[in-house]
């Protein structure tokens, strides 16, 4: 691996630091009810509102359609997802401080499957919470399932849904690029 790839691997991993002081991924409710909207902030290690009561106000919602709680301390993922960060990050510096051509596409193809897995759990996620319904639920549509979208925008009854990436997931996103430009570059540097 050439200077530039090793240095810019090491930025990518190093850039992945600030994924833990900021939100992957942003849930946004907006409906007539609550027209400033709800917001759901899925960090690395936590779920948060937008205020204080976004949460609570979309658990209580949740509770009248028959999705379930969401209750950060029982999602494993958030504890998982610190230690995986921090992997990518040692796995990184570690390869550009080796210089090894071989970890740098190993890193690459980690962080890449590591990403697909996350976006597949998180669909699962969404699944289950949008799909497996309390049939004692107060509000029951024969029929009708509210899974939140992976990535855009959707209706639901009469709330305006929207997931994408947040200030984090960017990060994140950004991270992934500067490492395939330091496997582009080391290809053309042979």
């Amino acid at each position: 691996m050439n200077k530039i790839s090793r240095g810019l691997l090491a930025l990518s991993s190093l850039l992945l630091i600030l994924v833990y002081f900021f939100p992957l991924w942003r849930i946004e409710l907006i409906a007539p009810q609550y027209p400033e909207g709800l917001r759901m902030f899925i960090w690395v290690n936590k779920i948060t509102g937008g205020t204080e009561f976004d949460l609570y106000n979309i658990n209580l919602l949740n509770h009248y359609i028959g999705m379930k709680t969401i209750t950060p301390e029982s999602i494993p993922e958030l504890k998982i997802m610190p230690f995986i960060v921090g992997f990518l990050i040692l796995f990184g510096l570690v390869s550009a401080f080796i210089g090894k051509r071989v970890l740098l596409y190993a890193w690459v193809l980690v962080f890449v499957l590591l990403g697909i897995a996350g976006l597949v759990d998180f669909y699962k996620w969404e699944y289950d919470y949008g799909h497996n319904l309390d049939p004692n639920a107060p509000i029951k549509i024969p029929g009708l399932a509210y899974q939140p979208p992976l990535i855009g925008t959707k209706q639901l009854l009469n709330m305006m849904a929207s997931s994408f990436p947040d200030i984090g997931g960017y990060i994140a996103i950004a991270s992934l690029l500067l490492g395939f430009v330091a496997l582009i570059i080391d290809m053309r540097r042979e």
